[in-house]
């Protein structure tokens, strides 16, 4: 991945994924690339051809509001998405996150007792769990990477019933909430990029933050397992984020989730 043109190849991957018929353009011969050309965006968000190659190519690297907000209707851009490209025209690198958690997060960790729950900061390093989220899996050990087990760890293919999903969704996270400028996050791309399927999700350049939905699991010990995610963030801490696990009461996934210890 490369950090010095991130808004250009932004662009240039969200114009390959508009279908010209849903943009109403008119087709006009044989298309050599998918999507949108240059000169089509360039007139559905009513700037110069030549302004959008120069934020294609990284020659300007900050276009004005009124800009972005007319490339993110013509590109069709959802509310994460927009977030996305705010970010990426913005100033330049977030602080780097806080690794440690504070006593209090780690209290309240444990006291969840049958919910398995953990802290990750964006870049999706896992900082602190408790014990029922390390029963439920080695990848919420504090010091792992969860892009890195999803990706790179065939034991997650196991885990997962639903592994493409969540493949999908965890790429999505990454790429809106990781400081995709900051050298440890270009670091952690390039190791995933060696996987083929996470290369092919990275390239799509979907964005969607962590958020509340129902993920399953196939636990090697108790089975199935469907439990509702949550995701918090934590005040004074921001980048940090906590995912707790629970099971709906009455239901087989709390009986399963009680037999974890």
């Amino acid at each position: 991945m490369a950090a010095d043109n991130l808004l250009g190849d932004f662009l240039k991957a969200r114009r390959g994924r508009v279908a010209p018929a849903d943009a109403a353009v008119a087709g006009t011969g044989r298309r050599r690339v998918a999507g949108l050309r240059r000169e089509e965006l360039a007139r559905l968000a009513g700037i110069s051809e030549p302004y959008l190659v120069r934020l294609e190519q990284g020659v300007d690297r900050q276009p004005s509001s009124q800009v972005l907000r007319a490339l993110a209707r013509a590109l069709e851009l959802d509310a994460d998405a927009w977030a996305h490209l705010l970010a990426l025209a913005g100033p330049g690198p977030v602080p780097p996150s806080r690794t440690e958690v504070s006593t209090d997060v780690h209290r309240l960790l444990d006291a969840w007792a049958g919910r398995p729950a953990y802290v990750r900061d964006r870049c999706l390093d896992v900082l602190a769990a408790n014990k029922w989220a390390r029963a439920l899996s080695p990848m919420y050990e504090p010091g792992r990477n969860l892009a890195r087990a999803v990706f790179l760890d065939p034991a997650s293919r196991r885990l997962f019933p639903d592994w493409a999903e969540v493949a999908a969704q965890t790429a999505a996270a990454l790429r809106a909430e990781a400081d995709l400028r900051d050298s440890r996050t270009v670091r952690l791309v390039a190791e995933l990029e060696t996987d083929e399927e996470f290369h092919r999700l990275w390239v799509r350049h979907e964005t969607r933050p962590a958020r509340d939905e129902l993920k399953r699991f196939a636990h090697p010990v108790v089975g199935s397992l469907a439990l509702r995610r949550q995701a918090l963030t934590i005040g004074g801490a921001e980048q940090q984020v906590i995912i707790v696990y629970q099971a709906t009461a009455g239901s087989a996934s709390e009986t399963a989730l009680a037999r974890l210890l």
